[in-house]
C-alpha cells in the first residue's frame, strides 16, 4: 500500500503564491498609488509638474479636478489633476571637480 497525498497541499502552494505576489506586487503598488493621491491633493501653484504624456508645466492655478499648466511663454493647458505623474525632479549636481 502506498501513502495517500493530504488533499490540502495544492492550497498550502497557492496560499504561499498568492502571499509572495501580495507583497511583491500588490502592496508596494498600492503605497505608490497613497503616496500620488498625497502628492495630488497637495498641488500648489508655482509646483513644477509633469504630466503623464511627458510635458513639463509649471501650474498656474488649481482647480477641483484640474489644473492649468504654463508650459511655454503665453502657452496655457488645462490637464486633469489625475494626469500629472509627479513633481520635476531637480537636477542633481554630479560634477566632479579636477583632480589638481
Amino acid at each position: 500500500m502506498t501513502a495517500q497525498q493530504p488533499a490540502w497541499g495544492p492550497f498550502i502552494v497557492m496560499g504561499l503564491i498568492f502571499f509572495i505576489f501580495y507583497f511583491l506586487i500588490i502592496k508596494p503598488q498600492k503605497q505608490k498609488e497613497v503616496e500620488l493621491q498625497k502628492m495630488l491633493k497637495a498641488l500648489n501653484k508655482n509646483d513644477e509638474v509633469v504630466t503623464i504624456g511627458g510635458i513639463y508645466g509649471t501650474i498656474i492655478n488649481v482647480k477641483d479636478s484640474s489644473v492649468v499648466l504654463r508650459i511655454a511663454d503665453n502657452v496655457k493647458i488645462e490637464v486633469q489633476k489625475s494626469a500629472i505623474a509627479g513633481l520635476k525632479k531637480a537636477p542633481t549636481d554630479k560634477a566632479v571637480e579636477p583632480a589638481a
